[in-house]
């Protein structure tokens, strides 16, 4: 062997051993990991090499945590073509990552861009880039290729779930098979963006979960809060890019992530340095009325009622007889058919998870009444409602085919109906007869009237609970409760007050178009 190649050699070899013993988190052209070496991110939060999941003796590329939870794995680059040996070996090279076996290359990033001093790190976000080292990583326009940009079944604070308007890439979730299988599953999830941008969960090409559209706080068909101020989320919606991520509140983003199990349900997880265990604080586990479109067109789902289906007010089921069997697949028909010579007016449905906003119109620019006029004006249009509900409401969608896939918070619905008895001395006929018959009317009166006082639309009008405690303890008198926080649905009357409906609320304001007959 000749001087130069014993140099070479020697080169290869310790470059081989530094990836293996020291914590570096890049490496650079015609450097290379093979399996059993890892590069690690500059605060030791994750972790980037080959393993063999569960029972599993197949290996794979992947991204895990190393600090905390070591070894839970957040990402897998070659999910679907998995090793059988340890013969894996990643490359670096002008096109960026490959990842060679004996037979050939069986992944790379295939990016397009010719990379002068190609550059792959592992960021302590967890996120793998490629970048040319002749350009500022800190400009995120400058990262050719990140393993962000194509999540797996975990989702890590500042991964992006939406659409690249600009590049087309369409950034999703997806399950693994099973614990010990990172295949692609049959559960996905991310952003359909026809009409008014709404978030689906899949079974397959099944549309099995909406989560219905950003109302500016939350998906509008989301039932779970933000419990301890773990994460903020956050929905840009601009001419670049349509996509939903997380940030972190005090704590880093190495210790919070979101979980798609192979069985479909979304956990939410933070780890606990005290126990060293990840910690669930939330299951986005599926319930009846979660489940795409179960009442069919015109229906509301009810979470906590039986029968779970309802026909919008006057509206019938379009098959009578499987509906009584249970079958609400048919939804529901007009009593009576549109007519766009009478003068229109609203029945206003509050709480609601949206219709399915696929193909429906929006402008972020106009308000409510604008919103209102252009949907009297137009004989199609089924419904409208503000597209953002912070500070009073902005912003317009309309929809101009069926109503589908609504969903009723049923304690807010129950809010306003107690407000239009209580109004009207109907009591009686809102209480159950058993309370009726085992209690004192007057206190049971009282009862429901400091309910109201509690839900009132001004926050500063609710009584302290000091004071709701003394109310409950004494005969002091109570004040009138005013109206309580609803939404709006649109009806065509000849504004005849009896054809008025009770309102009821449900939690988005919509507005829908229907007929109402006399009673």
């Amino acid at each position: 062997m000749d001087v130069t190649s014993l140099i070479l050699l020697l080169c290869s070899t310790l470059s081989s051993t530094l990836i293996n013993s020291i914590a570096i988190d890049s490496i650079r052209a015609n450097q290379s990991i093979r399996d059993g070496e890892t590069i690690t991110s500059a605060g030791g939060e994750f972790q980037l090499g080959f393993f063999s999941p569960g029972r599993s003796t197949n290996r794979y590329l992947g991204i895990w945590f190393k600090k905390i939870s070591n070894g839970t794995v957040v990402w897998v680059a070659n999910r679907d073509t998995p090793i059988s040996n340890f013969a894996g070996v990643v490359r670096v090279n002008q096109k960026g990552i490959t990842l060679h076996t004996d037979d050939g290359i069986i992944w790379s990033t295939n990016t397009s861009v010719f990379l002068k001093n190609p550059v792959v790190k592992l960021l302590d976000s967890g996120n793998l880039v490629v970048w040319d080292e002749d350009h500022n990583l800190e400009k995120a326009e400058k990262i050719i290729w990140q393993s962000f940009d194509y999540p797996g079944d975990t989702f890590l604070p500042g991964m992006k779930i939406g659409i690249d308007l600009v590049t087309g890439l369409n950034s999703y979730y997806t399950s693994w098979k099973s614990v010990d299988d990172p295949s692609t599953g049959i559960f996905s999830g991310g952003l359909d963006i026809n009409g008014f941008p709404q978030f689906f969960r899949y079974k397959g090409s099944v549309k099995w979960v909406r989560f219905g559209p950003w109302n500016g706080r939350q998906f509008s068909g989301s039932t779970k809060t933000n419990p301890n101020g773990m994460y903020t989320e956050e929905f840009v919606f601009n001419d670049k890019e349509i996509c939903f991520r997380l940030h972190p509140i005090n704590r880093t983003s190495a210790d919070i992530k979101l979980t798609l199990t192979p069985n479909g349900d979304v956990k939410h997880l933070v780890w606990n340095y005290q126990n060293k265990v990840w910690m669930v604080f939330v299951t986005d586990m599926i319930s009846d009325c979660d489940v795409y479109g179960l009442c069919g067109a015109y229906g509301i789902c009810h979470i906590n009622s039986s029968p779970r289906c309802e026909c919008l007010s006057g509206f019938v089921p379009k098959f009578p007889d499987k509906w009584k069997a249970v079958d609400w697949s048919g939804g529901c028909v007009r009593e009576m058919g549109l007519n766009c010579t009478m003068e229109a007016g609203f029945l206003k449905y509050s709480g609601m998870k949206l219709p399915d906003t696929g193909q429906s119109w929006y402008d972020m620019k106009i308000n409510l009444e604008e919103c209102k006029r252009w949907c009297l004006n137009n004989c199609n249009c089924t419904a409208y409602a503000n597209a953002d509900i912070r500070n009073g409401g902005s912003g317009c969608i309309l929809w101009f085919n069926d109503l589908t896939d609504m969903v009723s918070n049923t304690a807010d619905g129950q809010d306003i109906y107690a407000w239009k008895s209580y109004n009207e001395d109907r009591l009686l006929g809102f209480i159950d007869e058993v309370i009726l018959e085992s209690s004192n009317q007057i206190e049971v009166f009282r009862f429901i009237q400091i309910g109201l006082l509690c839900v009132q639309e001004d926050p500063t009008d609710r009584p302290l609970m000091s004071q709701v405690v003394s109310m409950l303890s004494s005969n002091m008198k109570l004040h009138h409760p005013k109206k309580p926080g609803f939404f709006m649905d649109r009806i065509l009357q000849d504004r005849d007050p009896l054809l008025e409906k009770p309102e009821f609320s449900l939690g988005n304001d919509l507005t829908m178009s229907c007929v109402i007959p006399r009673q």
